[in-house]
């Protein structure tokens, strides 16, 4: 049964248009002990105790330590006046904003990671996919702040992209972990924008499915690529995004899913990030 991968970064001004490239855990909530306030009213006196709930959660733990990394990656691109009729037909912009045919729209939302802030300029990895054909890109932080960023160096045969920004308001970098012991059943986190930035730094879990996924070049349309399998959700702007284990630390970015067979047979929990040695070995590459 043959399907090809779907890349899941959101086409936010072509809805319904055709498709590029594509723990259980234990209650850990607990009550702390505190101290009891007394209230006197006319009827008598009352004993009100003040009640803290404190989350030991590793998921949110690990969640926390990242989301800062994590950005909106958004792709803008010059359009014609016919197309931007059309998206003012859709998305009801006003026709003063239209009389400027030469205007960057935002085309594509995706995510990104930054790993790493140095002399000024905040570096961030994303999928390939999430960039392409981009006149310019802005990066959206977790506390909704918009960032110009450049792009560095891309691979569209593994599909990932290099790009940074010159600022001082992205002040948190992420880490990668190492996947030599990554196995099936070891819980994960993917984190990103579904749907783009609405959602941003929205979190989903799940487990790895495979370790190490051979995906071939007719399933990519690319080229042959190894990857990360997880059940985890990944959604349409969630391309570009870190996969995370239990440590907080990147093993993997969001690149692609299986949402169905050729036959038309639809299948659920079936995505796939880039493994960190392979964003790794891509980084000191482009960045010599």
């Amino acid at each position: 049964m043959k399907h090809s991968l779907i890349t899941v970064a959101v086409i936010s001004a072509l809805v319904g248009g055709g498709v590029v490239y594509s723990e259980t855990q234990d209650n850990s909530w607990f009550q702390k002990p505190t101290a009891i306030t007394k209230t006197s009213n006319l009827s008598g006196q009352a004993t009100i105790a003040k009640t803290a709930y404190t989350s030991n959660d590793t998921s949110t733990t690990a969640y926390n330590k990242v989301k800062n990394a994590v950005l909106t990656v958004q792709n803008l691109q010059k359009s014609s006046g016919q197309q931007r009729d059309a998206w003012s037909t859709m998305f009801g912009s006003d026709s003063q904003n239209n009389s400027n045919s030469s205007e960057l729209q935002t085309a594509s939302e995706g995510s990104g990671v930054v790993y790493k802030i140095k002399d000024g300029y905040a570096y961030i990895i994303t999928n390939n996919h999430v960039v392409a054909d981009s006149d310019a890109l802005q990066l959206i932080t977790a506390s909704g702040k918009k960032v110009k960023a450049t792009i560095v160096g891309t691979d569209p045969q593994k599909d990932l992209a290099l790009i940074k920004a010159q600022t001082d308001v992205i002040k948190t970098a992420a880490t990668f972990g190492s996947v030599k012991q990554l196995q099936s059943g070891q819980q994960v986190l993917a984190i990103g924008s579904p749907l783009g930035s609405d959602y941003a730094t929205s979190m989903t879990s799940g487990i790895v499915s495979a370790a190490r996924r051979t995906l071939t070049a007719e399933e990519t349309g690319a080229a042959t690529a190894t990857a990360i399998q997880t059940d985890a959700a990944i959604n349409p702007g969630n391309s570009g995004g870190p996969l995370v284990n239990l440590s907080g630390q990147v093993v993997g970015i969001n690149s692609s899913k299986i949402a169905a067979s050729t036959d038309g047979t639809s299948v659920e929990g079936m995505g796939f990030a880039i493994p960190a040695d392979i964003v790794q070995a891509f980084i000191d590459k482009t960045e010599k």
